[in-house]
């Protein structure tokens, strides 16, 4: 023990102080790795938020840059849009116009001018729309499909006409909005011809009743038409195709009556001599000549047996025994089958 105890003693004398001072410096660079990367997180972490604030102010202005940037040269700067009165929408579209005749289509230029006239010129279709507010359909699909007419009317429209844009743009905007109710508001799908035979029939109509002061005939509509009498018939008859009801539709409140389906026929009650009619069949074929006649005469004919008795030349106290056995053996082959 004492030999091992002086030779620790000896290693503490000789080696100790070096393991610690070793000890010590890896301590000290451990501390100051520990330091400098701090110091340069922090640094990174400093220098990544200056750097997303610094990123992040100018994209508040890159905007109003991008957008100033985005207007073609030679062109006014577009104020918003719902700030453009009436009066400053049309001078201001006469520009693009003008502007838009000179650009190649598909270029940058030649979009931007494009769809600022369309945004200019959309109080154009919500006007148009709101003549068809009646209508079943929602008001955002009547807008859009009217936007469509805007766009085609753009594209047409040329300055040398000398026409303002929203007298030229107004017919396309209205029509296109009547063929989307043509074309998806009637309940059965019927020719166009017929289509539009159902709207002259109409606008005919109304004007014979208010010279008339009655409802017109269809000859009288026919002679204001031009028009054979039976396609007058026929146009009135697709009109019914334009709406329709559910069978499942609830009544008003008020309406004492159910439901359209339970209004709708009725239970027949010769259903249930359908089965023994159509037993009878085989049996009365099988009947001779004079059987089957009277059969008919009788019940078809409604003849009384005195009737039948002179349409067959035998008298009525035979025609009445030949019925019953005719019968009776009817009734046999019947119950047989059951």
């Amino acid at each position: 023990m004492t030999p091992r105890l002086g030779l620790e003693h000896e290693q503490e004398q000789q080696g100790a102080a070096p393991v610690r001072t070793q000890s010590t410096e890896n301590t000290k660079k451990a501390a100051s790795t520990a330091t400098t990367a701090s110091t340069a997180n922090t640094e990174n972490t400093a220098t990544t938020a200056s750097t997303t604030h610094t990123a992040a102010a100018p994209s508040a202005d890159s905007g109003t840059e991008r957008g100033a940037q985005a207007v073609p040269d030679g062109l006014p700067e577009i104020p918003p849009y719902d700030e453009i009165g009436p009066v400053d929408a049309r001078a201001l579209s006469k520009t693009l116009f003008a502007r838009l005749q000179s650009l190649d289509e598909g270029t940058y230029e030649y979009s931007y001018v494009r769809n600022t006239l369309v945004e200019l010129n959309l109080a154009l279709v919500k006007f148009a729309a709101s003549r068809f507010r009646t209508r079943s359909e929602p008001m955002e699909d009547i807008i859009q499909v009217g936007t469509i007419g805007l766009i085609k009317a753009i594209d047409r429209f040329e300055l040398s006409r000398e026409v303002e844009f929203p007298t030229f743009a107004m017919p396309t905007i209205v029509g296109e909005i009547k063929r989307f109710f043509r074309d998806t508001s009637w309940s059965v799908r019927v020719p166009r011809r017929l289509q539009e035979l159902r709207l002259d029939l109409a606008k005919a109509g109304d004007e014979l009743a208010q010279q008339l002061d009655r409802t017109p005939t269809v000859a009288e509509l026919a002679d204001r038409l031009g028009l054979p009498e039976h396609e007058v018939i026929e146009g009135m008859s697709a009109s019914n195709a334009y709406t329709a009801s559910s069978l499942d539709a609830q009544p008003a409140e008020d309406d004492p009556e159910g439901a359209l389906a339970d209004r709708i026929g009725y239970e027949d009650h010769d259903l249930e001599g359908v089965e023994f009619v159509e037993s009878l069949k085989p049996l009365i074929a099988q009947l001779p000549q004079r059987d089957r006649t009277i059969l008919s005469l009788r019940f078809v004919g409604n003849l009384t047996q005195s009737e039948i008795g002179e349409e067959l030349g035998i008298s009525q106290m035979h025609v009445s025994r030949l019925l019953s056995r005719t019968l009776l053996r009817l009734r046999r082959g019947l119950l047989v089958e059951e």
